[in-house]
């Protein structure tokens, strides 16, 4: 990237309003106009958790309402350009690998642009991403050429999604040095609920699009991507970094927290992370705790129906032994434990989060470790004694940790790092994310398979599998407990950090008042913090209300 540290908003033509220094909050801004701001583009690209809702109907763009199979001789790669015959569901399930994969890795590569240009530009790069590839995925439907999907979304898509999760994390933590976690909380758990908003809007989208001779997919997509743009460009515009030097009005660090050693008060460069022995202690704890949960989020229908089987509807019958009507019915039950575990999955975000604020982050990942460990190993005997409460209480737990996981994090590498490139360094710990994508579905996945083929009961095919996962949790809580303050070489010197900060164009000349009377100046109308949680919070509630009426089936038998 070229340095534009020399240059004004006026020399920037047309797109002077991206410029980082157009962002700098004035006086008396706010600062609760930011966690809406975040949250309007998390909600978008958190639809990728949702994007499973399409596989279905995808798998029936051409035959309608059965699917035209492919030949066996069709390979993978001939079924990207194929026009003759549906897409396997199988095939289509590539799509959310390569969300999480390009996440990550675009995270890795850009994380050190975006510190550097501000997330306003990186927001709008975000939403040109994802939006305009869902766009090119409409085409690719349209057109049944699967690998325009894979570009568009799978790739494309995949990098919008890495800017876009990227972005808010070092503007909240500048912005709420005092609430560190609770700030990037409120922010992804917006991720966590994206899928919570886009899945029943997109199956209320394809039932009015679909007809004699459309599944309705490719409309759905021109309309949600296009609602998307119009969100995420609100949330980059929202965007606003503090001064430098700014802090909360009235507020001093707390002795407890200048005195804390695992909280740094200086700031390494991300070009230093690969070799600082914490940095991959806490890619491992992230690692270890996501694949952990992402494993069992993906299976979580499918097992709870062969663990119960007719239980879950009053009849005393295993899974295997069900008709078909049976069958449906326990179907509808456990879709239901899905909304519910979707659920604690997105509160636990801002919970554990927000809790980590007063028992610290290291203490956090800990209670992930030992309870969770604990809970899993306790699956095992509550499936054999029939008891559906305590399997359920589990995992809706454990679903809170692995989302509090990742919202916790940001905050413990701002602890670790320091705030000036908390972005950047956030980014390339994402590369855990997209390792733990592969790595969890698969021990769940094959170890299933590896059971039925043992001839083991469909019942209890999960509990070797759960014992693998006590496995993982105990190398994350291992790693955890070795996590230690960082040794003074790593820290950028005070001459370093000026220079990084003119490269990042931040305000360096503001006298110390400037910087830390927020209230010179004129307020922010309340009217404004209101009308951007009020854009965001309505959603959102509408996307709770569904999905409370699907955890509600769990409950109602």
């Amino acid at each position: 990237m070229s340095d534009h540290s020399s240059s004004s908003p006026a020399q920037s033509g047309t797109i002077g309003w991206l410029e980082r220094e157009r962002t700098v909050a004035g006086a008396g801004f706010n600062r609760w106009l930011v966690p809406p701001a975040a949250l309007a583009i998390h909600l978008c690209i958190g639809m990728a958790y949702g994007f499973s809702v399409f596989w279905l109907p995808l798998s029936k763009a051409i035959g309608i309402k059965e699917s035209i199979k492919c030949g066996p001789d069709v390979s993978f790669l001939q079924e990207l350009f194929v026009t003759d015959c549906d897409w396997r569901i199988s095939t289509l399930g590539w799509m959310y690998t390569l969300f999480f994969v390009f996440l990550g890795c675009s995270a890795a590569l850009w994380g050190g642009w975006l510190e550097r240009v501000g997330p306003r530009k990186a927001g709008v790069v975000s939403a040109l991403c994802w939006c305009g590839g869902m766009l090119f995925s409409a085409l690719g439907v349209y057109w049944h050429q699967f690998w325009m999907m894979v570009l568009g979304s799978g790739v494309i898509g995949g990098i919008g999604l890495g800017l876009g999760y990227i972005s808010p994390v070092s503007t909240l933590i500048k912005w709420f040095p005092d609430k560190r976690g609770m700030a990037t909380g409120m922010a992804i758990m917006g991720f966590g609920g994206g899928a919570m908003i886009g899945s029943p809007l997109a199956a209320m989208l394809m039932k009015n699009f679909s007809g004699p001779t459309e599944v309705g997919v490719w409309q759905t997509f021109v309309c949600m991507g296009l609602i998307y743009f119009v969100f995420m460009m609100g949330g980059a515009l929202g965007y606003r970094i503090p001064a430098a030097g700014w802090r909360p009005e009235g507020w001093t660090p707390p002795p407890s927290l200048t005195e804390d050693p695992m909280i740094t008060r200086g700031h390494v460069h991300v070009s230093k992370v690969w070799g600082i022995p914490q940095f991959w202690l806490v890619w491992m704890v992230l690692c270890m705790n996501v694949s952990a949960g992402i494993g069992v989020i993906g299976m979580a229908s499918p097992m709870l129906q062969e663990v119960f089987g007719g239980s879950l509807i009053g009849v005393d019958a295993r899974f295997s032994a069900l008709d078909k009507t049976q069958l449906t019915a326990i179907a509808g039950v456990a879709a239901g434990f899905a909304a519910l575990i979707s659920l604690f999955n997105i509160l636990g975000r801002f919970f554990w989060a927000s809790l980590s604020d007063y028992i610290g982050r290291k203490t956090t990942y800990v209670v992930f470790f030992v309870l969770g460990g604990l809970l899993y190993a306790s699956v095992p005997g509550s499936a054999a004694a029939g008891s559906q409460l305590l399997f359920v209480s589990a995992f809706c737990i454990i679903l809170s940790m692995y989302g509090g996981g990742f919202a916790t994090v940001p905050a413990y590498l701002a602890d670790l790092f320091g705030t000036q490139m908390v972005g950047a360094i956030h980014g390339r710990l994402l590369t855990a994310w997209a390792t733990a994508g592969i790595l969890g579905p698969v021990v769940v996945n094959y170890m299933r398979e590896y059971q039925l083929s043992l001839g083991v009961p469909r019942e209890q095919v999960y509990n070797q599998t759960m014992y693998i996962l006590v496995g993982m949790l105990v190398i994350g809580l291992i790693c955890n407990l070795m996590v230690r303050p960082l040794a003074p070489k790593w820290f950028m010197s005070q001459t370093e950090l000026a220079a990084e900060r003119a490269l990042a164009h931040e305000k360096a000349n503001l006298t110390a008042a400037q910087a830390i009377a927020p209230a010179d100046g004129p307020k922010t109308p309340a009217i404004a913090a209101w009308g951007a949680w009020l854009a965001v919070g309505i959603p959102l509630a509408w996307g709770l209300y569904r999905t409370l009426l699907s955890a509600y089936k769990f409950f109602d038998r």
